[in-house]
């Protein structure tokens, strides 16, 4: 168990580095790219500054089509600088929303890899139980912080498999049979109490909690993959 603990909290703290170090590398190559497109853009008052250009060196245009034309120059050169502003807005808004996507896609992708190598571990060491209370009276087993409502023949096998565990023992389907029936082995079959773990294991519910608690040992038979100093039956 400490083993497992140590384990999972290194994960964790590289996993929330490599977060980390992966957000600032992405923001700093998305404002370094930012930066330079917006130095390499040209001047917005570029345009403004060689129409005012043309009205001091042609002063001489006095007729009504040049000073016409001079006007149109000016007001085409507000409208380019307008637009560039508008443009130079448009890249910094994609840029932000180009970053969200970026540090939102690596932070998944960390967790997802995070929660492959923790379901990978609990496959390999079994399912961590702290705690296994085993309620006849309200027909109920707490797993850890979890409750779980089980039949009264639901409840006879996890007592069964409960008591086995405590004794070191494993159990085939036919000894589980036997136990709860009352009958002898001879008179019960493999197939009765796997059946029995069946309807106990969809009573847990969650696939990935049932298969690795009650574990099926090949040529064996069953036991509870936990702590047997977890177990308490009231």
């Amino acid at each position: 168990m400490p083993v497992n603990s140590i384990s999972v909290t290194d994960s964790r703290r590289s996993g929330t580095r490599v977060v980390a170090l992966g957000t600032v590398a992405i923001v700093a190559l998305l404002a370094v790219a930012g930066a330079v497109l917006m130095l390499t853009l040209p001047d917005a008052n570029a345009f403004n500054a060689r129409v005012e250009r043309i009205f001091v060196e042609n002063d001489t245009l006095t007729s009504q089509a040049e000073v016409k034309l001079l006007e149109i120059l000016a007001q085409s050169g507000t409208a380019f600088s307008d637009t560039l502003a508008s443009y130079r807005m448009v890249i910094f808004v994609l840029l932000v929303f180009a970053a969200a996507m970026l540090v939102a896609a690596l932070v998944f992708l960390i967790l997802l890899v995070l929660l492959n190598r923790r379901m990978a571990r609990i496959e390999r060491s079994g399912i961590e139980v702290s705690s296994l209370i085993i309620s006849r009276a309200e027909n109920t087993v707490y797993l850890n912080t979890m409750g779980f409502k089980l039949t009264d023949a639901m409840m006879e096998t996890l007592a069964v498999l409960a008591e086995a565990r405590l004794d070191n023992e494993m159990l085939t389907g036919v000894q589980i049979e036997a136990v709860i029936s009352g009958r002898s082995e001879a008179d019960c079959d493999e197939a009765a109490g796997a059946t029995r773990i069946k309807r106990l294991r969809d009573g847990l519910g969650n696939q990935i909690v049932s298969e690795l608690l009650v574990k099926n040992i090949a040529r064996r038979g069953y036991v509870l993959a936990i702590d047997k100093g977890v177990i308490e039956v009231v």
